[in-house]
């Protein structure tokens, strides 16, 4: 074992800082810029937010980290509509496509339904299912 290793249980803020920080000063030294900008677009209710999307663009791509639509909003065209706004902020932003993460369990059927396509899967990501990882191309 190399000495010096500490296991931590939920790292805070500040030891995250400690690996992330370099790795970003790393990263601008020999790559290009990453361009990072966060982005939400937010469904309201009547007692505030009830959920949307939550994502960012770098790198030339935009990624969606989280979508969550209210049960009682399925099938409204919520989600649709959620997943476009943020497509044609990437296009805005001049990306070349948008990509995403979805367990089975979720909603991968319904991001092929708007012209995604899975370029991954992990098996047993939880056991029994499998994540996948899905990619449009925006053209």
């Amino acid at each position: 074992m190399v000495p010096g290793i500490k296991f931590i249980d939920g790292p805070s803020e500040e030891e995250t800082q400690a690996v992330l920080q370099p790795l970003l000063d790393n990263n601008l030294q020999r790559g290009p810029l990453p361009c990072l900008r966060r982005f939400a677009f937010m469904l309201a209710g009547d007692a505030g937010f009830v959920g949307g999307l939550i994502g960012r663009t770098a790198y030339d791509w935009a990624v969606i980290e989280l979508l969550y639509v209210p049960t009682d909003m399925r099938g409204t065209g919520a989600g649709q509509s959620l997943v476009a706004r943020a497509e044609e902020l990437a296009r805005d932003r001049g990306c070349v496509g948008i990509w995403l993460d979805s367990f089975g369990f979720q909603a991968p059927g319904f991001y092929q339904k708007l012209g995604y396509e899975v370029f991954g899967e992990l098996p047993e990501n939880p056991r029994g299912q499998s994540r996948f990882f899905l990619r449009k191309l925006l053209t």
